[in-house]
């Protein structure tokens, strides 16, 4: 059996709290833990979201209406050059899930190198199309979906002839360890003959592990800077301490698999068996 090292992938998302200095922050310490990119969320507030919806009253630290904080939460043009930038300075990959086709052809002014679909989009297919024209490798994450929803998002990146890797989700924050089903991530391989990562949302390392030992070719984790921050994604996140256990520990585990030693003893053995059998008369 070999495992290789997943594609780590830190889900910013919106746990930047519409701060760049937050971003950049975090950013870092995704490159200083070891992760090979970050990702943030895309969305166009007028159409992902209805004027009833928006015009409900929330408090949040930018006002007292739904839309006052999803825009609030949002990242323009001018905060994405500075990712883009510092990205390229540190030398880490970034990209962003759109959420819809504005934000799609925004993005796509930036020389990224990868496309994210996430859960809630899996089931608009024509957005699916969409992203599957640009032709880059897209994770499709698989959380809320039904084996139809998963078919017919794979049927529009193969008719698009376009490179992709599913990704098995549980769509809880935090998601619960007996909900994670890992077992799936096989199953997803089998099914469907590709590459399958995993995205998740537990709390701490344990699962991310288990999910690794399977031999996924991807795995993404919401990151922050402090778990008690704002923020519906906050608490399923990683902080620092977190982010550098769960790279230490794969670099751990995919050390101690090793190579197959059925019936080798190595060299620090030997001086210890013949200590510890000294009193063995064969």
């Amino acid at each position: 059996m070999h495992i290789k090292k997943p594609y780590l992938i830190g889900e910013i998302g919106i746990n930047h709290n519409g701060d760049i200095k937050i971003a950049r922050n975090l950013i870092k310490n995704a490159k200083d833990s070891g992760f090979d990119s970050v990702k943030f969320q895309k969305r166009s507030i007028d159409i992902v979201y209805d004027k009833k919806t928006l015009d409900t009253p929330r408090e949040s630290p930018w006002g007292t209406t739904t839309r006052e904080q999803k825009l609030g939460l949002e990242f323009e043009k001018s905060e994405y050059e500075e990712i883009d930038k510092y990205c390229k300075e540190i030398n880490i990959e970034w990209f962003a899930s759109a959420w819809d086709k504005k934000s799609l052809e925004f993005l796509e002014k930036f020389d990224l190198k990868y496309h994210k679909i996430a859960s809630a989009m899996i089931v608009d297919h024509d957005f699916l199309n969409e992203v599957a024209k640009k032709q880059k490798h897209t994770f499709i994450s698989t959380g809320m979906s039904t084996k139809n929803d998963i078919d017919n998002a794979v049927n529009i990146f193969k008719k698009n002839n376009c490179s992709y890797e599913l990704m098995h989700c549980v769509s809880t924050y935090p998601m619960k360890v007996e909900d994670a089903n890992l077992i799936t991530i096989n199953q997803l391989k089998k099914e469907y003959n590709c590459n399958v990562g995993y995205s998740g949302h537990e709390n701490g390392v344990a699962i991310s592990l288990a999910a690794t030992m399977l031999g996924i070719t991807s795995l993404e984790r919401h990151i922050t800077l402090d778990r008690t921050m704002y923020g519906s994604d906050q608490s399923a996140s990683l902080e620092l301490s977190g982010m550098k256990n769960l790279t230490s520990s794969i670099n751990k585990v995919l050390l101690s698999i090793g190579e197959p030693s059925l019936g080798k003893i190595i060299d620090e053995e030997i001086p210890i068996a013949k200590k510890l059998r000294a009193h063995i008369k064969n």
